[in-house]
């Protein structure tokens, strides 16, 4: 998947979710949304859905320094990570890369934030 960075972990769900968010606050972002697709599609649809999560993180630093330089940046933040389960029963987390979400932007001025988030975002995939 070229505009994810993402890690397979055979750990429990709901263990990688709450290390997600720790290692991402570690990184310096903050989880300004946790949607919980599963009960969200269960409530809305009556559909059956494996565990999902999607985490909207945001270090907010950071995102100055993006908006500062592309004021329309904010459409595309937050930066979402999601957690899921596989079909193999292992845990899946994947995060937007960041180069290729702000490659929309055709900015180079947000190469070097871009860059920033993924090796922050690296970090949080290996912690885990």
């Amino acid at each position: 998947m070229g505009y994810t960075l993402y890690k397979r972990v055979d750990k429990d769900f709901d263990g990688v979710v709450e290390s997600t968010i720790s290692a991402l606050e570690d990184e310096g972002f903050g989880v300004l949304c946790d949607i919980d697709v599963q009960a969200t599609l269960r409530e809305k649809l009556d559909e059956d859905f494996r565990r999902y999560r999607i985490l909207g993180a945001c270090n907010p630093k950071l995102a100055h320094q993006g908006l500062t330089e592309e004021l329309e940046l904010g459409t595309l933040l937050p930066c979402n990570v999601v957690v899921y389960e596989a079909d193999n029963g292992d845990t899946v987390v994947s995060a937007v890369d960041p180069g290729q979400l702000v490659g929309v932007a055709n900015n180079p001025a947000l190469d070097s934030i871009a860059q920033e988030v993924e090796e922050r975002f690296k970090r949080v995939l290996d912690s885990l």
